[in-house]
C-alpha cells in the first residue's frame, strides 16, 4: 500500500504524524511510505532521516495520492486541493461544529477516520491520551504565565487525561484543585488519586469558578461539541484577571466566550478574564508530540496498511470507532445532522 504523509498546514503546526523510524517499519512491512518534503522539519527530521528510512521525499500532491494518508490535524482550507476523490485520511477530524468540512469530505467521497474517536475495549482513547496529557500539563504552565504567578485556586473541568494531567500539574504547584465532571465512573478514578472532586452540576460550576483564579476546560465528549460548561453570565462575575485555557477549544470549548486562537496569537481578554483557546496545544512541543503520536498511531497504521482499509476496519473494533465517514457517508449521527448530510451507519455489508 501507498501511505502518504503530507507537511501540516495549520498555522504553528510543526509536528508529523509519522516519525523517520515508523516509517521504516512500514517500509520493512513491504508498504511504500510518501513523505511531502519538509514534512519532518519542523521536528528536527529532514528529508535526508525519511529517505534514510526507506520513504520517498515528494510533492504536496503525491503525498496526498496515497491509498492511505496520515496526519496529525484537522483538514485545512489549503489542504482541500490536494484531496483525491475517494481518499483515506487518518487524523484528528474534529468535525463536531465543523458542518463546512464534513460536507467538503463527503462531497470527495473521503473515509475519514479520527484519531480522536479510536477507542479501546476499556473506553480510552489510546490516539487521543498522549496529547492530551501533554495538553493538560501545558494548560498549568500556560495559566501561571498568564497569570504572572503560580495559580492559588484551580478548577479543572473534566476529568480525563487532559484534565488528570492538568490537576497533577496544578497540585505540584501547591494549588488548591477541583475537579468538576459529569461522569460517575471519571469522578472515582480522580478521587481515588487524591484530588477533590465533584459532579459538574450547575451549583458547583458556579461556586468553583467563582473562587478560581484558573479554570482548565478538559471535557471531551465523542462526536459531539463540547457542552457549554461557563455561561458569559458566570464568566463576566469570575475574578479579574483569572485565566481560562480551554482545551476543549477543538470540539468548541466549555466557556460561551471561548472562540479559537493560534500558537501565534494565543489569547484575548473577554469580560475581564484571560482566555487561551489554542486548539493544538501540543504543537507548541512538537518533538515531544510528534514522538507520541508517531508511537501511538503506528500499530493502527500498520494494520491498515497491511490488511486494507476495509479489512482492517472490519476486524479492528477500535479501528471501527474512528470512522466518521466512509467513502463519503457520514457514519456519525451528530455530525451528519449539523452538516445536513444523511445519516449512514458503517455496516459490514459497506466493509465486505
Amino acid at each position: 500500500m501507498i501511505v502518504g504523509i503530507p507537511r501540516e498546514t495549520k498555522e504553528g503546526e510543526q509536528r508529523v504524524a509519522i516519525l523517520p523510524e515508523a516509517a521504516a517499519a512500514l517500509v520493512d512491512d513491504g508498504h511504500v511510505v510518501r513523505v511531502e518534503h519538509g514534512a519532518g522539519a519542523g521536528v528536527g527530521h529532514d528529508d535526508g532521516a525519511y529517505l534514510r528510512a526507506g520513504a520517498q521525499p515528494c510533492a504536496a500532491v503525491e503525498a496526498w495520492q496515497a491509498n492511505l494518508v496520515v496526519k496529525v490535524k484537522e483538514i485545512q482550507d489549503l489542504d482541500l486541493p490536494h484531496i483525491p476523490r475517494g481518499a483515506t485520511i487518518f487524523s484528528f477530524h474534529h468535525l463536531p461544529g465543523e458542518a463546512r468540512r464534513t460536507r467538503a469530505l463527503a462531497e470527495r467521497q473521503a473515509t475519514a477516520i479520527a484519531f480522536e474517536m479510536v477507542r479501546d475495549d476499556e473506553g480510552e482513547y489510546p490516539l487521543l491520551a498522549p496529547m492530551s496529557e501533554i495538553a493538560g500539563k501545558m494548560a498549568i504552565e500556560v495559566g501561571a504565565r498568564l497569570l504572572g504567578r503560580d495559580p492559588a485556586r484551580v478548577l479543572v473541568l473534566g476529568a480525563g487525561h487532559a484534565g488528570l494531567s492538568a490537576a497533577r500539574g496544578a497540585s505540584r504547584l501547591r494549588a488548591r484543585v477541583s475537579i468538576l465532571t459529569r461522569s460517575d465512573r471519571r469522578c472515582d478514578a480522580a478521587r481515588e488519586s487524591g484530588f477533590n472532586t465533584e459532579i459538574a452540576t450547575p451549583e458547583a460550576i458556579e461556586r468553583l469558578a467563582l473562587e478560581a483564579d484558573l479554570v482548565v476546560g478538559a471535557v471531551f465528549v465523542p462526536g459531539e461539541p463540547t457542552p457549554k460548561l461557563l455561561p458569559r453570565s458566570l464568566v463576566r462575575r469570575m475574578q479579574r484577571g483569572a485565566v481560562i485555557v480551554d482545551v476543549s477549544i477543538d470540539a468548541g470549548g466549555v466557556a460561551e466566550t471561548s472562540r479559537p486562537t493560534t500558537l501565534g496569537d494565543p489569547t484575548y481578554l473577554e469580560e475581564g478574564i484571560i482566555h487561551y483557546c489554542v486548539g493544538n496545544m501540543p504543537a507548541a512541543l512538537p518533538a515531544v508530540g510528534a514522538a507520541a503520536l508517531s508511537a501511538a498511531a503506528l500499530p493502527y497504521v500498520r494494520q491498515l496498511a497491511t490488511k486494507g482499509i476495509a479489512r482492517a476496519i472490519r476486524e479492528n473494533a477500535e479501528l471501527r470507532e474512528g470512522v466518521l465517514l466512509w467513502k463519503g457517508r457520514v457514519n456519525h449521527a451528530g455530525i451528519a445532522a449539523e452538516a445536513g448530510l444523511p445519516y449512514a451507519p458503517l455496516s459490514d455489508p459497506d466493509l465486505a
